[in-house]
């Protein structure tokens, strides 16, 4: 029996109960802090007494980056147990990624879904181009997307500045030639060719298609919303289908709080109950599965998010007084991501370890 499997190989197996039995065996700290859903934490110093937890399916080990997946695997051979590894471990369970579309209006969008970072990506296309919107640091996934549909990739944005992920929109701009959309006012220290000032992105073709850049801030003082007619909010770390941004990343906690309730209620709230949103990140709660894209719609949110019917005053409260863990790493990834630097991978998967961070927490940790 090969002993190892590569953490790809788990999305079908995610997606379909009872054909695995995932076992993380590193500590009961690390996996509270960062694990894949349906995990059943045993510490590998454990393993050995704990076999009859061990269920049906194929028994998948996975550590951080491998070595205790090992000895894992090794402790249950010896009770003659069949077991095989997650090769590279959370590490490489941070670059797995699949994708799934849906069309609306002669548009498709193609959503790039990193599940063990819960960081979502787009490719905005139709009649030869597309836009790309928050890409990641592994461009050679977007470019797959454009070249399988045939789209020139004519521009590029981030919604805002990044604080758990190392931002691909720079190195992916130079490398098709598409314009580059940032706002200045995250500080970035290299030009892009559009402003916020900038209204919209026009894409060649007869449909003449037009993504209105919406000026949304309180996550960070450069956030925007691109928005397609009244079909999709494409709303970054703005707004999510679990929460709503966090304002406090800057140290400036209400000041971001009473901006992010105003982008919410002036350009956001404002918009038809039917459009779809697509956020940056989605949480560990929230469903996902091959082949099925991740939206719900502005009414949908409207009833199942609190944080939207609150006063003004109740939410700055509530926005500014959650404060939970920054996402790791994130004065080092921010600093990149305003110098627009180019890492290697392993640069990237050691900055990156870790979940995101960056909505609001809903409830509050015991």
């Amino acid at each position: 029996m090969n002993q190892e499997i590569a953490a790809a190989a788990l999305l079908p197996l995610l997606d379909d109960p009872g054909s695995l039995c995932l076992i993380d065996v590193r500590s009961p700290e690390e996996f509270h802090e960062w694990a894949i859903p349906g995990a059943i934490n045993i510490p590998i110093e454990e393993l050995d007494g704990r076999r009859d937890e061990i269920v049906s399916g194929l028994i998948a080990l996975i550590c951080a980056a491998g070595p205790r997946s090992v000895r894992g695997v090794e402790i249950l051979a010896r009770a003659g147990i069949d077991a095989v590894m997650v090769k590279g471990g959370m590490a490489a369970w941070g670059h797995v990624y699949d994708t799934a579309s849906l069309t609306l209006g002669g548009v498709t969008i193609v959503q790039l879904r990193r599940r063990g970072k819960g960081c979502l990506s787009y490719v905005v296309g139709a009649e030869g181009s597309c836009v790309v919107i928050d890409p990641p640091m592994d461009i050679e996934y977007v470019a797959e997307i454009a070249r399988d549909c045939e789209w020139q990739i004519t521009h590029v944005a981030d919604t805002h500045l990044h604080a758990d992920h190392v931002s691909g929109a720079r190195l992916l701009a130079e490398t098709t030639g598409a314009m580059l959309v940032l706002n200045s006012e995250d500080g970035y220290s290299f030009p892009s060719d559009a402003s916020i000032a900038a209204s919209s992105i026009d894409l060649a073709g007869s449909l003449a298609l037009s993504i209105e850049r919406v000026a949304t801030p309180g996550h960070t003082m450069g956030s925007a919303t691109f928005a397609l007619g009244d079909m999709a909010l494409f709303t970054g770390d703005t707004l999510f289908l679990e929460s709503v941004g966090r304002p406090d990343l800057a140290d400036s906690a209400e000041e971001f709080a009473e901006k992010l309730y105003d982008s919410l209620h002036t350009e956001l709230l404002m918009r038809s109950d039917s459009t779809l949103i697509f956020p940056a990140h989605i949480g560990q709660d929230v469903p996902i599965s091959c082949g099925t894209i991740v939206t719900a719609t502005l009414g949908q949110l409207k009833e199942s998010l609190e944080a939207l019917s609150m006063s003004r005053e109740r939410f700055i409260e509530f926005a500014a007084g959650r404060a939970t863990p920054r996402p790791p790493n994130y004065q080092a990834i921010v600093a990149s991501n305003q110098a627009g630097a180019v890492l290697s991978f392993e640069e990237i998967s050691e900055l990156e370890a870790g979940p995101n961070r960056c909505a609001v927490a809903t409830a509050i940790a015991s």
